[in-house]
């Protein structure tokens, strides 16, 4: 009887030694992480729900001005949704709460001091696809306000995203070379912070009207005339455009400078109907 359960230790602890680890850090819901990128410590952190795919999707969500990643996963919806669709959601965090978006007006510190976000959020994806093996195809950036607007800059300055999703926000950046991206952009009518009609804010922002973003878009993307719809306060213009790709507004009359409660929830369904 000893030999036999000695035997049977040996092909257990065989089978345990075997077996990949996982990587350090990385398991299942939420994580924190740090890089260094340009000389700063960053972090972000990392919600992986159980039963997870091989490959699975990324969203990456980035927070407004002062805020920061933890209020982000705590307030917006995305870990419940991560764990019913299966993807992993990445929360950066900005350098003193806020975003560079332009090199130039916006936001803060990170804006004041030229830092690079770009290559700190194109950092993040690359960690995680190395230690998660996300979906090339399926990479998603939504964000609040300062975090919208930096959505922007990331569609106009790397081809990492399918499709991207502001809130509240802006496109602050030139963007002189734009790369055909699937866009939903939420926005309420009486947002005063971030104009829906552009101009100065109560705020340093002061950029184009929304529909006026949302028609670059659509040139880029070479859509067809959108169409429209509305649902009591809810007005959404949906245009469908070369290569699958999409372009929608979701209009909030009266709406202030805020993140919808349903903002998590439509946004991951356009993300899941317009992989790259």
């Amino acid at each position: 009887m000893r030999g036999r359960l000695a035997t049977l230790l040996g092909v257990v602890l065989l089978i345990v030694s075997c077996s990949p680890a996982p990587p350090s850090g990385f398991v299942t819901g939420t994580s924190l992480h740090h890089l260094d990128v340009g000389g700063h410590d960053r972090s972000y952190r990392l919600y992986e729900p159980a039963g997870k795919p091989a490959s699975p999707p990324l969203v990456v969500v980035l927070h407004g001005y002062s805020g920061s990643a933890r209020q982000v996963e705590r307030d917006y919806g995305w870990d419940e949704l991560a764990d019913l669709a299966k993807f992993v959601v990445a929360y950066p965090d900005g350098l003193d709460r806020a975003w560079n978006v332009d090199g130039e007006t916006c936001c803060g510190r990170p804006g004041r001091e030229g830092v690079d976000d770009v290559a700190f959020i194109s950092a993040v994806v690359a960690d995680v696809a190395k230690h998660v093996g996300t979906d090339p195809a399926r990479i998603y950036v939504s964000g609040m306000s300062n975090g919208g607007i930096m959505s922007y800059t990331l569609a106009c300055a790397t081809a990492i995203f399918a499709a991207i999703g502001p809130v509240a926000g802006t496109q602050l950046n030139r963007c002189p070379n734009p790369r055909p991206t699937s866009i939903m952009h939420i926005h309420g009518t009486a947002d005063r912070l971030v104009p829906y009609g552009g101009g100065q804010g109560f705020s340093v922002i002061n950029g184009p009207s929304v529909p006026d973003v949302n028609a670059f878009w659509r040139n880029v993307d070479q859509c067809a005339s959108p169409s429209t719809t509305s649902n009591g306060p809810i007005t959404t213009s949906t245009a469908g455009c070369a290569g699958g790709r999409g372009v929608t507004l979701i209009t909030i009359e009266a709406g202030g400078h805020e993140w919808p409660p349903f903002a998590a929830r439509n946004l991951w369904e356009f993300f899941a109907a317009h992989p790259r």
